[in-house]
């Protein structure tokens, strides 16, 4: 079952259920992956790969507004924020915790032969592409800098 189908299935139960926060979040994801799908050269397709980012970029986008939205006290769309990332949430893989994120990237140091702040270039690279998904970009970045200033 891909993501599409696993989301018309939620909605179908948000509607049943008169869940007006879940079918909010839904209806965002099933029209990004519309948007995906009709992009030229997508050929109605989305892949896998694709789904992934298109969820992490809405995480991003909705972590970004949250943040806005407390700055100016605006608890009411800070809310709405927070119940759309909790849907997402739902849709991407388990997160890594700070430990397990730790290890990968020392792991990935090793590999790559990392051994100065000069080197982060060659571990971002290989370090976004093999945790996609479990770890958003500035937590993996900041872990770098933190592992190559030792």
């Amino acid at each position: 079952m891909n993501l599409e189908q696993k989301v018309m299935a939620e909605m179908k139960e948000a509607m049943k259920a008169k869940d007006e926060a879940n079918l909010r979040a839904l209806r965002a994801i099933k029209a990004e992956i519309i948007k995906a799908k009709t992009e030229p050269g997508a050929g109605g397709e989305v892949s896998a790969e694709k789904e992934l980012g298109l969820l992490q970029k809405m995480m991003k986008q909705r972590k970004d507004s949250l943040e806005i939205y407390q700055q100016q006290n605006r608890e009411d769309l800070a809310k709405k924020e927070q119940e759309e990332m909790a849907v997402i949430e739902k849709f991407l893989p388990q997160q890594l915790t700070g430990e397990e994120l730790k290890a990968e990237l020392q792991q990935i140091i090793s590999e790559t032969g990392a051994s100065s702040p000069a080197d982060m270039g060659k571990v971002m690279g290989a370090a976004t592409k093999k945790l996609a998904g479990r770890a958003d970009g500035k937590s993996i970045s900041a872990m770098v800098k933190e592992l190559l200033a030792k």
